[in-house]
């Protein structure tokens, strides 16, 4: 869908659709399913939304999915909603359902371009739930390029155990610390039973709300309402009011092409090192980048970070969640703090309409919070995100320094072929501190679908190695993830990357403030080994693993297929 720059009405595109005398037929299928004759000649915005009933992050989305209609309807126009897939990245987590994850990034935003191609919406409102759901439906928009806007469905409330909040985070570490004897069956079963209270993506700031928080700051997510929480009285108004706000950027042509640009981008790296969060933000911005035909390196990654201070006090790395940050003041406070550092680039447009800087000068901080610290009283000079390079990783891998404080180890590597064999070891009790786990064969091409190693890493996590054990995969974490842990690590095994070279034993030292990743070994040694490697045959023979697989870039450039 393209266009020119001259002013248009906001039905322009879904002419061709619905007007005039040979589109009789069209109509007369689209009145069949409950559309009046007036409602067809009306501006037609399309809700994508990721729905299902397996999972909490998505299970409400047809409750936001009918407000956000309302809105539109208030507004003038005529709301024509459809479904995509999700995956959960959670409920999959450990098992080779995980591989689907990534892969399904690319899958919602391919259907939810065909479906918009396909009917020639005015606008789009893209409701998303779960991690790979809000960069899908980002991706979408950005080919698209039609006025459109990513609302979030919310994250969870918390979770009480004994008078304290919790987190999925806390029944992962739960499980490994349930396997070291440190609580019992009744105790993890206590845990199961009250993380997720309802529905609503997982609370602390982990990939779900990094992105929701970060596309707010890019500008294709209206700043305010995307953060409210899932079950919150006021979630029902705010996707309402976007509702309204879609129309009135289909009326004045307000399109991703003009919110997403490269200083926009930057805007929401800056965000993400400053709330600590997921180190996926990574593969998704560079994604974004891409569908754009916007420049972005993974180096901007850690030269924003190393700008940007540490400002909130967030799980995994800190102590409060998603829903808190919201009640402290939310992404207008964080933004008008980064603002007021130099930090951001307030010019850019958010879907609202209003600029950046105009939406932080509205932040309302709460009196007393203690989530989002001022400038002055940041946690850490520097960002949640570094990215280090090396002979393990020529081409970059990403580390979140947001929870731990070591900033150098040096150990023997523990190589694991499979994320299900280092899991044993983490269960069996046979990693001893110092060791440096080597997850390989589970990057984007080689799981296929760069598995998130959760499990493992919150075993390590909830073990008494916690502090004294590091990890590096070509895999990738989950946001919830904490602790010396390197991931997205490229080249990946699977074409060759030096990390399949590695050797049980082989010293691996990691140095942060050098931002390098290293094994003691010289690249004659490497070179020598590799004479002997051959690449794995893929792990499927056909279907959307193995499409993928044959075309999926390196997580360096943001696992992409496009």
């Amino acid at each position: 869908m393209t266009q020119n720059d001259k002013k248009h009405d906001a039905k322009f595109y879904s002419i061709p659709l619905t007007e005039g005398p040979n589109r009789a037929a069209a109509r007369s299928y689209l009145r069949g399913v409950g559309f009046s004759k007036e409602d067809l000649h009306k501006p037609i915005i399309g809700i994508a939304n990721t729905w299902t009933e397996i999972g909490p992050c998505n299970f409400h989305l047809r409750d936001i999915a009918a407000a956000v209609k309302e809105g539109i309807r208030e507004a003038g126009g005529t709301p024509m909603e459809f479904n995509t897939v999700t995956i959960s990245d959670g409920i999959t987590m450990g098992t080779e359902g995980m591989k689907a994850s990534l892969i399904s990034r690319e899958v919602i935003a391919d259907s939810i371009e065909l479906v918009a191609r396909g009917n020639l919406f005015d606008g789009i409102v893209c409701i998303a739930g779960c991690d790979k759901n809000l960069p899908g439906t980002v991706m979408a928009m950005a080919r698209l390029d039609i006025p459109g806007l990513m609302l979030y469905g919310g994250s969870i409330a918390a979770g009480r155990v004994n008078g304290k909040d919790i987190t999925i985070q806390d029944v992962f570490e739960g499980i490994g610390a349930h396997a070291e004897g440190k609580i019992n069956d009744a105790q993890l079963e206590e845990l199961e039973a009250a993380a997720c209270p309802g529905a609503g993506a997982c609370g602390g700031q982990f990939t779900a709300n990094t992105m929701a928080m970060a596309c707010e700051f890019l500008g294709i997510s209206p700043i305010g309402l995307s953060g409210v929480p899932a079950l919150s009285p006021d979630k029902h108004a705010a996707s309402r009011q976007a509702g309204v706000l879609i129309m009135e950027a289909a009326r004045n042509d307000l399109r991703p092409s003009k919110i997403i640009t490269l200083k926009a981008i930057e805007n929401a790296i800056a965000s993400v090192a400053a709330s600590g969060g997921s180190t996926n933000a990574v593969l998704h911005f560079l994604a974004i980048a891409n569908e754009m035909g916007i420049t972005l390196s993974i180096d901007d990654f850690d030269r924003i970070s190393t700008r940007t201070p540490l400002l909130c006090d967030l799980k995994p790395g800190g102590n409060y969640v998603a829903a808190d940050y919201q009640a402290a003041g939310g992404s207008r406070l964080l933004a008008q703090r980064l603002l007021g550092a130099g930090l951001l680039n307030g010019d850019c447009l958010n879907i609202t309409g209003n600029t950046l800087g105009a939406e932080a000068a509205q932040a309302r901080e709460t009196p007393g919070q203690v989530v989002i610290h001022t400038i002055k009283e940041a946690i850490k000079p520097t960002g949640g995100l570094v990215i280090l390079k090396g002979n393990l990783a020529p081409d970059g891998c990403v580390i979140k320094v947001a929870g731990h404080k070591r900033l150098t180890h040096r150990g023997p590597a523990r190589v694991f072929e499979t994320e299900e064999k280092a899991f044993e070891a983490v269960q069996s009790g046979s990693l001893k501190a110092n060791d440096v786990v080597v997850i390989r064969y589970e990057g984007p091409r080689g799981g296929p679908g760069m598995r998130e190693m959760l499990a493992v890493t919150a075993a390590i996590a909830g073990t008494d190695l916690g502090e004294s054990v590091a990890l590096i995969t070509d895999g990738r974490f989950s946001g919830a993830t904490r602790g010396l842990m390197a991931g997205h690590v490229a080249p990946e095994a699977a074409v060759g990357g030096p990390i399949a070279a590695v050797r049980d034993g082989d010293m691996i030292e990691f140095d942060i403030p050098r931002r390098t990743l290293t094994v003691e070994i010289s690249a004659e040694e490497i070179t020598e080994r590799m004479k002997t490697w051959t690449a794995p045959a893929p792990h499927f023979a056909r279907g959307v693993f193995r499409k993928y697989s044959d075309r999926v870039s390196s997580a360096a450039i943001g696992a992409v297929t496009n």
